[in-house]
């Protein structure tokens, strides 16, 4: 039996801040450029340089592939995938950074909802009232009665349901090996939005595809930096530092794109915040693993 490390949660933290770093660029290049492109095409490219980065990998692990469990729930958790990533790229096109983060951080209460449906598991109150504290804060941070509900306010709703619904799945997925969780969610999502993407190819100009390019390897690249951080911290200490991307949010957003949130969003914003954290310390303090929305779609 191979002994484990000994946790390092300075390490840990190191490679959790490395990971929102290039998240964030990442989602920067879909915002900057992502109104001149179909989000499908964006992310047909992105898993493309995913499927090459991964290649290597794939070839040295191949036996890993001689008996997938339940392919029918891996494909059911790669389209649920491609419709969140799509609908997150367009998404972040048009709605504020610090709002996008926010909203994500939702996805704790939506897959304790599903999962209630679904799997039957039992809330109790204080989950109850962590939900509604996260709703709560939503409507504050978004103010609905004077921002009505736009194509990116109302795909972002659609990427917290259908992101949260993957989670569910994966779930039922537990034990398969991380390769072949990875490879057919790039593969999965290459051949889901390959035909959307060729239906709507918008020419890419050469000075714009190595930045187009770009995605598909910070995200690739911020995937291996999450798994090294857990791999290394605690779960318990890495989700709370993981709130730290709503700073990085609403920095990259005043700095890069002018986006000054008002105090009804940080109102709101924090409010999720605490409800996230209420459910994320809750299932750590009964033996639950890393968090199952640590990372935000969009990667």
């Amino acid at each position: 039996m191979t002994e484990q490390p000994p946790r390092d949660n300075l390490r840990g933290a190191a490679w959790l801040f490395a990971d929102m770093g290039l998240n964030i660029w990442a989602l920067s290049i879909v915002k900057a450029l992502g109104l001149g492109y179909p989000p499908a095409q964006i992310v047909f490219l992105r898993a493309a340089v995913g499927l090459m980065l991964l290649t290597p990998l794939i070839l040295r692990k191949r036996s890993a592939f001689r008996n997938v469990p339940q392919p029918w729930f891996q494909m059911l958790r790669v389209a649920l995938s491609a419709v969140t990533l799509t609908a997150s790229y367009f998404a972040i096109a048009r709605v504020p950074l610090a709002l996008y983060t926010t909203m994500n951080f939702t996805r704790p209460m939506v897959v304790m909802l599903l999962a209630a449906v679904v799997l039957r598991e039992r809330i109790t109150a204080r989950q109850w009232g962590a939900a509604a504290l996260a709703m709560t804060g939503i409507v504050i941070a978004t103010d609905p009665a004077a921002t009505p509900l736009g194509a990116g306010l109302a795909a972002l709703l659609l990427v917290v349901l259908t992101g949260s619904g993957a989670v569910i799945v994966t779930r039922a997925l537990r034990g398969t090996p991380e390769i072949v969780m990875m490879t057919f969610y790039t593969v999965g999502l290459a051949l889901c939005t390959l035909p959307f993407a060729l239906t709507d190819w918008v020419a890419v100009p050469a000075d714009e595809l190595p930045i187009l390019l770009l995605i598909g390897v910070f995200a690739q690249a911020g995937q291996l930096c999450f798994l090294r951080a857990h791999f290394l911290g605690e779960a318990g200490v890495l989700s709370v530092l993981g709130y730290a991307s709503l700073l990085v949010s609403v920095t990259v957003g005043y700095l890069l794109f002018d986006e000054v949130p008002g105090p009804r969003f940080f109102a709101g914003a924090t409010l999720v915040v605490v409800a996230a954290l209420t459910l994320g310390l809750r299932g750590r303090r009964r033996g639950r693993g890393a968090g199952e929305s640590g990372r935000q779609p969009g990667r």
